[in-house]
């Protein structure tokens, strides 16, 4: 009976118990909830069962069948659950055995059954204890488990903090980088445009020269026209003493001054190949690095520099995520990229270093715990412990390292990786 008034209850879109029914004119009723989402599917609004046209957007609220389905609700998470699971629903007796074959509770009735022939059964008050233990346990394993999960998360919120930071600092260096260049790039510009103003005022001030001295030509052909001319009016005596003088001086003309060799602007200077000038006077102001420090696998007690070429110890751990790339317990950094094949060489600085240490290994050398140094790593060191390197007595300004892949040892299938320890400065092309 309870099963069909539930029945009565349920939405006919949800078949849930009715959720703020709403009745429409059709008399039919649904979830508010159920009838917006049908709604918003159809191009008008009709009931979902009879199909036919609501008269009204905002449907009233049926609330009769409101307060049923509250009351049904209530009544049904009332209802007292541990009474029906302490009755045997075969034979209606109270459980007090339990099976340790089958490990279920049992009545009377059911022991003496061929179902549970020749089982084990003890009275349910004395197993409780041991399963209760055993249930205990295992909470205290999830629990465990939960407190391992937060530490996990924790380290995965620091991550994500780091990776924040990292970007920011790294877009920060960029921007540097780049203003750098960009200002390089000006001041190639400023000088270039300058040399041009330079070699304009040059080439002005040498025609400006050329302009006074035909300027002059102008003037004395000028007064020499102008005298003619007189000459030209006077009696014909006068005309005739003054002829032979002034017929010699009309017929002295001057060379017309030559545009020099090279008067315009030398514009191929400028202009030609002016990308791949600009860009060698760059290259002879640039040091490429051939190994660049890789701040992931650097242990929490180094710093790195901005530019990522050298390294220096402080100590004291920066807060900095236990990503697998890192070292742990070691004091060491890995270069960036490794090498797999050919032959390699750099210089690195060492000057003025109380401790230092650096080398190459494989890139699937453990880096966790103390286990670095044991195997597959090639080094030398100075002012340390004897294990963790060739020692080197004297003070050194710089060690070069030579790396022949093809006469690594066969251990080395894999990538060679640069490693180096505090204190080391400058890694430079030898």
């Amino acid at each position: 009976m309870d099963s069909l008034f539930e029945e009565e209850l349920n939405c006919p879109v949800c078949y849930e118990i009715f959720k703020d029914p709403v009745v429409l004119s059709c008399s039919h009723s649904f979830c508010k909830g159920c009838l917006e989402q049908f709604w918003r599917t159809k191009e008008i609004q009709e009931c979902p069962i009879c199909m036919r046209r609501s008269s009204k957007d905002d449907p009233p609220t049926n609330l009769v069948l409101k307060n049923l389905c509250e009351s049904f609700l209530k009544e049904r998470n009332e209802s007292p659950s541990s009474t029906s699971e302490e009755i045997c629903s075969l034979h209606s007796e109270k459980l007090k055995l339990f099976c340790l074959d089958d490990e279920q509770p049992v009545c009377l009735v059911c022991r003496d059954s061929q179902t549970h022939d020749n089982h084990k059964f003890r009275p349910i008050t004395e197993v409780v204890p041991s399963y209760k233990e055993k249930l205990d346990t295992a909470l205290k394993s999830l629990h465990a488990e939960l407190k391992h999960k937060e530490n996990i998360k924790g380290e995965f919120e620091k991550t994500v903090q780091h990776i924040k930071f990292q970007a920011e600092h790294t877009e920060h260096q960029i921007k540097q980088q780049f203003e750098k260049l960009h200002q390089f790039l000006r001041d190639e510009e400023e000088a270039t445009i300058t040399a041009l103003r330079k070699e304009e005022e040059q080439k002005k001030l040498m025609m400006q020269e050329k302009m006074e001295e035909i300027n002059r030509h102008i003037s004395a052909l000028s007064h020499k026209i102008k005298e003619t001319e007189e000459i030209m009016k006077d009696n014909d005596v006068c005309f005739l003493k003054k002829f032979p003088v002034t017929m010699e001086r009309v017929q002295i003309s001057q060379p017309d001054p030559q545009t020099p060799s090279g008067a315009s602007i030398h514009v191929p200077r400028y202009l030609g190949n002016l990308p791949f000038r600009v860009w060698t006077h760059l290259l002879d102001r640039l040091q490429y690095t051939p190994v660049i420090l890789d701040p992931n696998t650097a242990h929490p007690g180094l710093v790195l520099s901005d530019d990522l070429t050298s390294v220096r110890d402080r100590w004291n751990k920066q807060p900095l995520p236990d990503n697998p790339e890192r070292f742990d317990q070691c004091f060491c950094v890995l270069g960036s990229e490794g090498y797999n094949s050919g032959i390699h060489c750099w210089d690195v600085e060492v000057k003025g270093n109380s401790y230092w240490i650096l080398g190459v290994t494989t890139a699937s050398n453990q880096r966790k715990g103390l286990k670095f140094f044991d195997t597959g790593i090639w080094s030398v060191q100075y002012g340390l412990f004897k294990r963790s390197g060739f020692p080197v007595k004297q003070e050194l300004e710089c060690v070069r390292v030579d790396l022949d892949y093809d006469m690594a040892p066969s251990y080395s299938q894999d990538d060679w990786a640069i490693a180096s320890a505090p204190t080391m400065k400058h890694l430079h092309p030898s």
